[in-house]
């Protein structure tokens, strides 16, 4: 069976999309051909789409954008549906996503499920699930975490559910889920450790990050 794994992150360097590909490609490898993409400001490839349209399974994976999709992976995906219009390919080709956001509910991610969802009916193609997971950048500091454990229990359950589709090629539910630890610590390590450490990057101070983006003028 040919998996064309898509990843869909702007980054050019290491992902948090690129992380949770790496994570599901042991459980998907054996007895399959694996193809990996990388969408961001340089668009795909006419020769790379026709590789695509000739996969049994692709998966999308992307980091949330206003709830949204990212606007490049967008275009490849409206370009794609136009190349798909004009070349025959696998009639029945299924769309599985993978998806992670910055806050701490996976739920924040069912509308760009639902967005993927819907492009397939358009396209013509088989929607199989969504897993949408919550506080994304921490999974840069549990890279080395084994799948399944600690912070990462739920994210393993969900990608054996997901692997098990993809290997039967079918349709099951949507996952969103968060990692296996407290909000409130989520937050403080999030506001001290990112936040805090981003606006003294860019020369802000902390409370420069809570003031109101546009103040009423007088």
């Amino acid at each position: 069976m040919r998996i064309a794994l898509v990843n869909g992150s702007p980054k050019g360097g290491a992902s948090n999309s690129g992380i949770l590909l790496e994570k599901l490609k042991p459980l998907i490898a054996e007895g399959n051909e694996l193809s990996v993409y990388r969408v961001n400001v340089k668009p795909l490839k006419p020769e790379q789409y026709g590789e695509l349209n000739e996969a049994d399974v692709l998966v999308l994976a992307f980091p949330l954008y206003f709830d949204a999709i990212p606007s490049h992976l967008l275009r490849m995906l409206v370009e794609f549906e136009q190349y798909r219009q004009s070349k025959q390919g696998n009639t029945d080709l299924i769309v599985y996503a993978l998806i992670n956001n910055g806050f701490y509910e996976g739920h924040q991610c069912k509308i760009a499920a639902d967005i993927v969802s819907n492009w397939c009916s358009r396209s013509g193609l088989r929607f199989g699930m969504a897993v949408g997971h919550g506080a994304g950048e921490m999974f840069k500091s549990l890279s080395r975490v084994p799948l399944g454990k600690g912070p990462l229990k739920n994210l393993g359950a969900a990608m054996h559910q997901l692997s098990a589709a993809i290997h039967a090629r079918s349709s099951a539910e949507s996952l969103f889920i968060q990692p296996n630890f407290p909000r409130i610590a989520w937050r403080l390590a999030a506001t001290h450790s990112f936040w805090h450490a981003q606006a003294k990057k860019n020369g802000l101070r902390p409370k420069e990050l809570r003031r109101q983006a546009f103040q009423q003028s007088r």
